[in-house]
């Protein structure tokens, strides 16, 4: 096991090494950084000035290398709009966005695992035909379309729950369901697919010969190896909602890091983009790596091969 853990590390930080120059050369290919920050109005002369203060006037590698530096030191720049440290402004909004994708993920996995597995052991019958149906319409629906739905029913009409803000838990209920409902179409596909295979093996048959009782057989035998390819999948989901959260955190007027990247981008704070594009890879790359190691711990197959 710690040489299959040191080698997903090793890759992990290859992955975030790639990750960096990406989020350096994307802003440096977007256009004149200096320009931007400049402004419209600027002389040549303004522009000039800018940069020589940020360096922009040095080769992209000295750049790059400056700009890693100072990322191993954890410092990520200035924001050139709040004139305080990049990361404080980050970190400051991170917490709302990683409380919104985890209660999503919660809400995608409650929902889709049961249904997957309540699918797979009435195949073909009316429910497995329904929880087929709705992943279906999840695929289908766009999430800021089902957003707006909740909106007018459950905050305007209703007034059972809070269409803005993130003051009490209640102001999460609406931006959850419409982030996680998006997710839980492939997670119950998965389960359902993984259920089945199970189910028809071998060593499920034999269990259920010893006699062993029928929720022994389907949680400890069954579903242990159905989720396996499941937890591969909730740690991608669950990326893709933290970095995809944008629109639902606008929608619900939620301060978080989706909200504070689509307004750095209006501003052309490019410390911020890039801090933001930086510190979410990680987070990806981080939650990857945990579903490789859960993934070589329940299945000892994957970490011997």
């Amino acid at each position: 096991m710690l040489r299959y853990t040191l080698k997903r590390l090793g890759l992990a930080l290859l992955v975030a090494l790639s990750v960096s120059i990406i989020a350096f050369g994307l802003v440096r290919l977007s256009g004149d950084v200096a320009t931007a920050i400049a402004g419209e109005g600027a002389t040549q002369a303004d522009i000039e000035a800018v940069r020589d203060k940020y360096g922009l006037d040095r080769s992209l590698p000295v750049q790059y290398f400056e700009w890693f530096g100072n990322i191993v030191k954890g410092d990520l720049g200035e924001s050139l709009y709040f004139q305080t440290p990049a990361k404080d402004v980050i970190f400051e909004r991170l917490p709302t966005t990683l409380k919104l994708g985890f209660l999503a993920l919660c809400f995608a996995v409650i929902v889709a695992i049961p249904l997957g597995v309540i699918a797979a052991l009435r195949p073909n019958s009316w429910i497995d035909r329904s929880c087929l149906a709705l992943a279906v319409l999840g695929q289908a629906m766009p999430t800021f379309w089902f957003a707006l739905l909740m909106m007018i029913f459950f905050g305007v009409k209703l007034r059972w729950l809070p269409i803005s803000g993130t003051e009490t838990w209640a102001h999460f209920v609406m931006p959850s369901i419409a982030l996680g409902y998006y997710a839980t179409p492939a997670i119950m596909r998965l389960t359902r697919a993984g259920m089945l295979d199970v189910l028809s093996s071998d060593y499920v048959r034999t269990a259920r010969a010893k006699g062993l009782d029928g929720h022994t057989v389907l949680l400890k035998h069954a579903l242990r190896n159905a989720i396996i390819p499941v937890v591969s999948l909730t740690a991608v989901q669950l990326g893709f909602m933290l970095g995809g959260s944008i629109i639902i955190e606008s929608m619900f007027t939620m301060h978080g890091v989706g909200h504070l990247a689509l307004l750095s981008v209006e501003r052309a704070d490019f410390p911020v983009v890039q801090g933001i594009v930086l510190i979410m890879a990680v987070i990806y790359i981080l939650l990857t790596l945990f579903a490789d190691l859960l993934n070589g711990w329940l299945d000892p197959r994957i970490r011997l091969g």
